[in-house]
């Protein structure tokens, strides 16, 4: 109950535009600010700098520059030129290739013709660069339409990109068989959304449930799932029935959170599990933010801290 009370509370606070205004002031103005706990920063410099200090640590990454419910075309054609520019970096700097990004961010909800070709766009750089691209999912009012345009360009193709699903939407087990019938990839998340309860589960004994028996169903018969959790009981699960059922190591990899649970990232990287860390930045990062304080109350106390700190 109280964890479904904190995401709604802070879902709210994320649409709040006086606290955007305030936090995107004082958040990222120093690098030891509350915000870049879990935001690698503003400019793409500053995710490409977070991202080799991963590699360094053995980890792989994947950047997305932050933004969504882009509303005009306008703001699509920029947040798709963004991308590029993004992706041009990445080649430029040498580091791995591997981004995500958000349909309603290249304009879906202004057009999705529009949309589907922006992402076309950004595919046609990206992919012939050696780019995986994964396509984030959004509440589960845009989870059909995701879908559907992932499958879309699939069919097209493009089989440099992947999909999310979220264990907490009762739909997602059905969804999960199709998208391995593709021979696709997946990351599979709980799901960090407000959702109603026509749609989603909302204790949290039934959305672990949940994502544990898409857990087995992906290391067994996925392409190289992406089993993403900070969950130390899903960790040692997804670990024990890879171990039992023969799967190697190098057949999945586990995915976190920039700046979440680092003791436990680097617990895998030393047992030798690949690990890749999810790298947010840019401008619009106050909604993902907020999101994560909402999913673990140590994040709400942590930041509390920052705030109140001298300086801070």
């Amino acid at each position: 109950m109280f964890a479904s009370l904190s995401k709604a509370f802070f879902h709210a606070l994320s649409r709040s535009g006086t606290l955007k205004t305030v936090a995107s002031r004082y958040g990222m103005r120093r690098p030891t600010s509350f915000a870049r706990r879990f935001i690698a920063g503003e400019t793409v410099a500053e995710a490409i700098e977070a991202a080799r200090a991963l590699e360094a640590r053995g980890m792989n990454h994947t950047l997305d520059l932050l933004g969504e419910s882009v509303t005009s075309l306008e703001g699509a054609d920029a947040a798709t030129r963004a991308y590029l520019a993004t992706v041009d970096a990445i080649v430029a700097a040498g580091i791995e290739r591997n981004i995500s990004l958000k349909l309603t961010q290249l304009g879906l909800d202004a057009d999705k013709a529009s949309a589907v070709d922006n992402l076309r766009k950004i595919l046609e750089r990206a992919e012939p660069a050696g780019f995986f691209v994964r396509i984030d999912m959004e509440d589960s009012s845009y989870t059909e339409v995701t879908l559907n345009v992932f499958e879309t360009l699939w069919h097209h193709g493009h089989r440099r990109i992947g999909v999310v699903l979220q264990s907490d939407l009762y739909r997602s087990e059905r969804d999960l068989q199709h998208i391995n019938a593709l021979g696709a990839r997946v990351r599979l998340v709980k799901g960090a959304y407000r959702e109603p309860k026509t749609v989603a589960y909302q204790r949290k004994t039934d959305v672990d449930a949940a994502y544990a028996r898409m857990v087995k169903v992906l290391l067994t018969e996925g392409t190289y799932p992406a089993i993403a959790t900070h969950d130390p009981v899903m960790i040692d699960l997804a670990r024990d029935w890879a171990r039992t059922h023969d799967i190697g190591k190098d057949r999945f990899e586990f995915q976190m959170l920039y700046g979440i649970r680092r003791d436990l990232q680097t617990k895998l990287v030393d047992e030798g599990y690949r690990l890749r860390i999810y790298v947010p930045f840019g401008r619009e990062w106050f909604p993902y933010f907020m999101r994560r304080l909402g999913e673990r109350p140590a994040n709400v106390l942590f930041v509390l801290r920052g705030i109140t700190a001298k300086g801070g």
